[in-house]
């Protein structure tokens, strides 16, 4: 569906030289974010377009596959594995080259204002908006 490089650096590896694994989970992140801006609009403005207060993540997971460590350049590919009606998960696979480096997901929900407390709003706006054509 999408897919972002992000070149790693020094500063992104632990003592060993090897990405430190959070990292990772802040990639995953940053591609979600780069997919909303692809079809028009960032988070901000899509959320208040669709009058939530966010679109959070519920459930994270990766499995790691094979090191990736200083000028490398990764590959993150994000498609959607499954909608629900209250949720939506998103498959990554990051690659140097052909090689694998790492697989994961994101559960994520939209969020609404429910008094003091955040309830889940149904996915459909945001499957609607992610089915349009990327701008430019």
């Amino acid at each position: 569906m999408f897919q972002t490089t992000q070149t790693i650096r020094f500063g992104d590896c632990d003592p060993a030289g090897i990405v430190f694994y959070p990292n990772y989970l802040r990639w995953f992140d940053g591609t979600f974010h780069a997919l909303l801006r692809s079809r028009g609009k960032g988070h901000q403005e899509l959320c208040a377009g669709l009058g939530l207060v966010g679109m959070g993540l519920m459930e994270v997971g990766a499995r790691f596959r094979s090191p990736a460590t200083d000028g490398d350049t990764l590959t993150l590919s994000v498609e959607v594995g499954e909608w629900r009606e209250r949720s939506v998960r998103f498959l990554y696979q990051g690659r140097v080259g052909d090689r694998l480096v790492l697989d994961g997901f994101e559960l994520r929900g939209l969020f609404v204002g429910k008094g003091e407390a955040l309830g889940l709003s149904p996915v459909a706006p945001l499957k609607a908006y992610l089915e349009q054509p990327p701008v430019g």
